[in-house]
């Protein structure tokens, strides 16, 4: 495979490939990618203020993120990690799940109903092996739903990515593997955790598809996700998505890049910023004005405020509940400490 990532939307939004996408499909998940950026900033200061936990931000990986997860149908899963809340949020979990589990609440991971992603997982790569499962178990069940799991480049050096990268391609499972390559597992350099010329080439290994895209070029992000997705759906088995994107704030709210990596890098992908690119390309289209893009940066921010307030308003759960929320009929043992908890 070519080690140059497929592009179709150059940086400066000139567009030189071909994409099913409409410009209507392409003004919605710009939208979209608004609608991302607005939440991760809002979040990112919200743990600032003391609000949420630990957060990890994606800005500059909404490309990513919504161009993947928008190759999905209703059927299909989404099994994501920290990050990756762009994703999960397109395929329909909510804003308010994701601000809720970052504030340690246990109902931020309750799965709307009818709504196919699993919570954010923290284990680094462990979520890969229960995207297989899902896939397989959709394969058994003789329904045709694809599981599109996603990781950072970090993930690919732990065991259980190359655990579900084999099982996948021996049962030819529908799953589409998703690797960010933002550059950095927390302070660690891409180039540092393999000698492997791409994370795409591990694919050949494990007999499967790996193919490498600009992960800023939304277009060229949803049309490899819609070739794997479409064969995987087919019945053909596995693919691994290498996406090359940068990460332009921290690994987490707790982490300070300016330790291990130069600011001249950081402006340098920003010049690559993947809501510009699209907005430059609308502009050429004719299809983008400033008083639309006010307006839906407003209307997001309103509506995450909303989220916020609600989400906060949430009263706290009371020891009963604590205990009552462990089993459908609980332990003697757990009646016991919940009746001495009770007692204060």
């Amino acid at each position: 495979m070519s080690p140059e990532p497929r592009q179709i939307l150059a940086p400066d939004g000139t567009r030189h490939g071909e994409s099913s996408l409409e410009i209507p499909a392409i003004r919605r998940l710009y939208q979209a990618m608004l609608s991302a950026r607005v939440f991760d900033r809002k979040a990112s200061a919200m743990q600032r203020q003391g609000r949420l936990a630990t957060y990890s931000p994606f800005e500059g990986q909404e490309a990513c993120q919504i161009g993947s997860a928008a190759a999905l149908s209703p059927q299909d899963w989404v099994v994501g990690s920290y990050r990756d809340g762009g994703a999960m949020w397109l395929h329909g979990y909510t804003w308010r799940n994701l601000l809720l589990g970052r504030t340690g609440d246990e109902r931020g991971g309750r799965t709307p109903d009818g709504v196919r992603v699993l919570p954010p997982s923290i284990t680094v790569g462990g979520h890969m092996i229960h995207a297989v499962g899902l896939g397989w178990g959709e394969r058994l069940q003789g329904s045709d739903g694809v599981a599109l799991t996603l990781f950072g480049d970090g993930a690919t050096s732990e065991g259980d990515f190359h655990e579900a990268m084999n099982f996948a391609a021996v049962f030819e499972t529908p799953t589409v593997f998703f690797c960010q390559n933002n550059g950095w597992a927390i302070s660690m350099p891409t180039e540092r955790q393999t000698r492997s010329e791409t994370i795409a080439h591990k694919a050949v290994a494990y007999g499967m598809e790996g193919v490498r895209v600009d992960g800023n070029d939304l277009l060229a992000v949803y049309e490899a996700a819609t070739a794997a997705v479409a064969k995987a759906r087919r019945g053909d088995g596995p693919t691994l998505i290498e996406a090359i994107t940068f990460r332009v704030g921290p690994h987490t709210t707790a982490d300070d890049p300016g330790r291990y990596r130069s600011e001249g890098i950081v402006a340098e992908w920003r010049e690559r910023d993947p809501l510009e690119r699209v907005r430059r390309y609308l502009v050429a289209q004719d299809a983008w004005d400033e008083a639309w893009q006010r307006e839906i940066e407003e209307a997001e921010s309103r509506a995450i405020e909303d989220i916020v307030a609600d989400a906060e308003a949430l009263p706290a759960f009371t020891p009963r509940e604590i205990f009552d929320g462990m089993y459908a009929e609980p332990t003697a043992q757990l009646r016991e400490q919940r009746a001495e908890a009770e007692r204060g």
